[in-house]
């Protein structure tokens, strides 16, 4: 499933996290690639040298998870691996897939990518998100503060910015459920329960829809 989330991060934030990154900490971005995509990345990233780096890792990841759309969406375990990236003009970052586990001793599984975008799509040209899937190709270029999330087992690319600078933060989740079609059934329950109660309170059909979520919850998690 690919959901875009609106104002993940509030305007508050967004400034402080645009305000303290500093071109000068951006170091290649192949540093980090697999070795098939550093042959396609081209861009830089924060290094994880600045002394700032940790606070907007934990400012991201904070916003993240207060964000209730996240939640029943992802079912996330851990948010990891977060990157801040930088694309001036000319740079880009070809067709690929993300690595399956991520970190050195203790792995990580990557069953969910997202992108939070940081810079004012008015401010940059070109440097759209191309997810590639079997119904064909989706471009995202989502306003600043937005974020987008989707399976990391889609094929995917950033278009070549033409002018401008395209500030993002990069991330991945370890779901508590790895399968996309299960997230996805547990995600549409919760989304239909939460409207009976919206709209009729707790009533016999909003009971069966909990337990129904609870008890494929309870089946498919992975703890």
């Amino acid at each position: 499933m690919i959901l875009s989330l609106a104002q993940v991060l509030t305007p508050e934030e967004l400034n402080l996290i645009t305000e303290r990154l500093d071109a000068t900490d951006f170091i290649d971005g192949k540093t980090t690639a697999g070795w098939h995509a550093k042959v396609v990345k081209h861009n830089t990233q924060l290094t994880n040298r600045a002394t700032y780096a940790q606070d907007l890792k934990d400012l991201v990841k904070k916003a993240l998870w207060r964000n209730q759309l996240f939640q029943i969406a992802v079912q996330p375990k851990i948010v990891h691996s977060m990157l801040f990236s930088r694309y001036e003009a000319g740079m880009s970052y070809g067709s690929h897939v993300d690595n399956a586990l991520m970190g050195n001793q203790n792995k990580l599984r990557s069953d969910v990518s997202l992108t939070v975008f940081l810079s004012k799509p008015s401010t940059y040209d070109g440097g759209e998100l191309v997810l590639e899937n079997f119904e064909g190709e989706q471009t995202f270029k989502l306003e600043a503060g937005d974020a987008i999330v989707y399976p990391s087992s889609f094929l995917h690319r950033v278009e070549p910015v033409t002018e401008g600078v395209r500030l993002v933060a990069v991330a991945w989740v370890q779901s508590l459920v790895r399968e996309p079609q299960e997230r996805e059934i547990l995600f549409d329950l919760d989304t239909a329960r939460r409207a009976i109660f919206h709209k009729d309170g707790k009533t016999i059909e909003f009971d069966l829809i909990s337990k129904s979520h609870s008890n494929l919850l309870r089946k498919w998690a992975d703890v």
